[in-house]
């Protein structure tokens, strides 16, 4: 048997998550999700979303891509990020066991908050990062008022 309750043979958990990716992969990965704020799995491109008091900053990262075939939309406060990934090419003789890179059409959306100026968006994709950048209306700034 085993030393010791808290020790196993090194490929015990590997199994649980190798059979874990294959459930996955057999129901189109319908997984829950890790957190409260997480996305499902696979989830592509994974994104941060934050703000300053200008501006409401959002970063997307997906390496790899070319600039010209990523689509960024908004419509009625939600900005959408849609593309392609296309897969690598491979040799006529290689046989895949394993596939952990996303290929093919994708789409995230999120939510813009209300002070969002969708007149006022600057995109820019450098170093597999596309960081797009609102401005926010100058009505919702927050701003000092004189005391007289």
């Amino acid at each position: 048997m085993y030393s010791s309750l808290w020790t196993f043979p090194s490929g015990f958990f590997s199994d649980f998550d190798r059979l874990q990716r294959e459930f996955d992969d057999s129901f189109g990965g319908f997984g829950a999700p890790s957190s409260i704020r997480s996305t499902a799995p696979g989830a592509f491109p994974a994104i941060n979303v934050g703000n300053t008091p200008t501006s409401v900053e959002i970063y997307a990262f997906a390496p790899g891509l070319d600039a010209a075939r990523l689509d960024v939309t908004v419509d009625r406060g939600v900005l959408t990020i849609a593309g392609e990934r296309t897969a690598e090419p491979q040799d006529d003789n290689a046989r895949t066991y394993s596939r952990e890179r996303f290929s093919g059409s994708f789409r995230r959306a999120v939510n813009l908050p209300d002070d969002a100026d969708a007149s006022q968006i600057h995109a820019s994709y450098r170093d597999g990062i596309l960081r797009i950048s609102i401005a926010r209306q100058a009505e919702a700034q927050p701003r000092r008022i004189a005391i007289q």
